[in-house]
C-alpha cells in the first residue's frame, strides 16, 4: 500500500499541530442549512474549543456561513460551499471573503437549484468553474474517486467519459482524505493529486457534531488568505482517519429525514446523471 508525504492517516491532535506552527482546519462540514441536523452555533463553538479552523460547506447553500459570521465567535472561518454539478462532481469552493461567496451563490447557484436543494444544480462542472472566474476563490473536488454506484467524483466521471480529463487542469486541489470514504478511495485521490500537481485538502464530510475535526488540513497560516494560498501552492499537510462503517450508518440514519421530502427530484437528478453511462452501454452493445 502506497503512502504519500504529508498525508497522515491518524487521529489529529490540534494542540500538537499548533505547536508545530500550523493551523489545522476541517474543510468539509455540513450544518442544518443543508442536510445535517447540526446547528451552526454548535459547530463554531466546538471548533473554537478544539482550536481548529472550520469551513462550513453546505450543499448548494451559503446561509450557514453567513450565520457563522454573525455569531462573532473567534475561530478561523473559511467561507465555503459544496456545489453539486449536474454532470456528477461535487466542487468545494472556498472564497477569500464571505461577501464574494454570497455574491457567487446569489448569481450562479441559487437560480440554478432544483426542487431538491441538496442534489445537483443545473450547471455542469465546466460551467461552474467558468462562473467562479473573477472571484478570489479556489476550487477543490470533494471525494474525487466517487461513491459506488453513483456518478459522483471527478475521477469516476472522467473514467465514465461524461467529463473530459482536462478538468483537472482547472482545479486547485483534490480532497485526499475524506472522512466518509474508504482508505482505498483516499489513497487513489492522493495519487491523483500527485499525478496532476494539485493541492491537497482534507475534511470530515461531517454531518454530526462529534465528527468535527476528525480530518484536518494543516498549513503555516495565520489568516484565511494565507491558508487558501497554501492550498494553491501545495504547501499543506492532511491528517485524519476515515469513519468506521457503524458511524457512517449512524450519519446516514441522521440525515435521511432531511432527504426524504425531496425523493422525486433526487431520483430525477440521479437519472439524468446516469444517462451518459446508459447511452454508452447501449451504443456499445449495438456496435458489437
Amino acid at each position: 500500500m502506497q503512502y504519500y508525504k504529508d498525508i497522515v492517516f491518524q487521529r489529529p491532535l490540534p494542540e500538537e499541530i499548533r505547536r508545530l506552527g500550523l493551523l489545522p482546519a476541517d474543510l468539509h462540514f455540513h450544518t442544518r442549512h443543508s442536510d445535517s441536523p447540526t446547528r451552526v452555533r454548535d459547530a463554531v463553538k466546538l471548533a473554537a474549543r478544539r482550536g481548529i479552523g472550520l469551513a462550513i460547506t453546505d450543499h448548494n447553500q451559503a446561509s450557514g456561513v453567513a450565520e457563522a459570521e454573525r455569531l462573532g465567535v473567534r475561530v478561523p472561518l473559511i467561507p465555503g460551499i459544496e456545489v453539486s454539478a449536474n454532470d456528477g462532481p461535487h466542487l468545494l469552493l472556498y472564497f477569500y471573503s464571505t461577501s464574494d461567496l454570497l455574491d457567487f451563490y446569489r448569481r450562479h447557484v441559487e437560480k440554478n437549484r432544483r426542487n431538491g436543494p441538496y442534489t445537483a444544480i443545473r450547471l455542469d462542472t465546466p460551467e461552474i468553474l467558468d462562473r467562479r472566474e473573477g472571484y478570489a476563490c479556489i476550487a477543490v473536488e470533494a471525494h474525487p474517486c466517487g461513491y459506488v454506484f453513483l456518478n459522483r467524483g471527478v475521477q469516476r466521471c472522467v473514467a465514465g467519459r461524461c467529463i473530459g480529463e482536462e478538468v483537472f487542469s482547472r482545479l486547485d486541489g483534490l480532497e485526499v482524505i475524506c472522512g466518509g470514504m474508504a482508505r482505498s478511495h483516499n489513497l487513489k485521490a492522493a495519487g491523483l493529486a500527485a499525478t496532476h500537481g494539485l493541492g491537497r485538502t482534507g475534511g470530515t464530510d461531517g454531518h454530526l457534531l462529534y465528527e468535527l475535526g476528525g480530518v484536518v488540513t494543516c498549513a503555516a497560516a495565520d489568516t484565511v488568505e494565507e491558508f487558501l494560498d497554501a492550498i494553491k501552492k501545495r504547501e499543506t499537510a492532511v491528517i485524519g482517519r476515515e469513519r468506521p462503517l457503524y458511524e457512517k450508518a449512524l450519519m446516514g440514519t441522521a440525515i435521511l429525514p432531511r432527504h426524504l421530502p425531496y425523493t422525486v427530484p433526487i431520483l430525477q437528478a440521479r437519472w439524468e446523471q446516469g444517462l451518459p453511462r446508459i447511452r454508452e452501454l447501449v451504443e456499445g452493445r449495438l456496435n458489437r
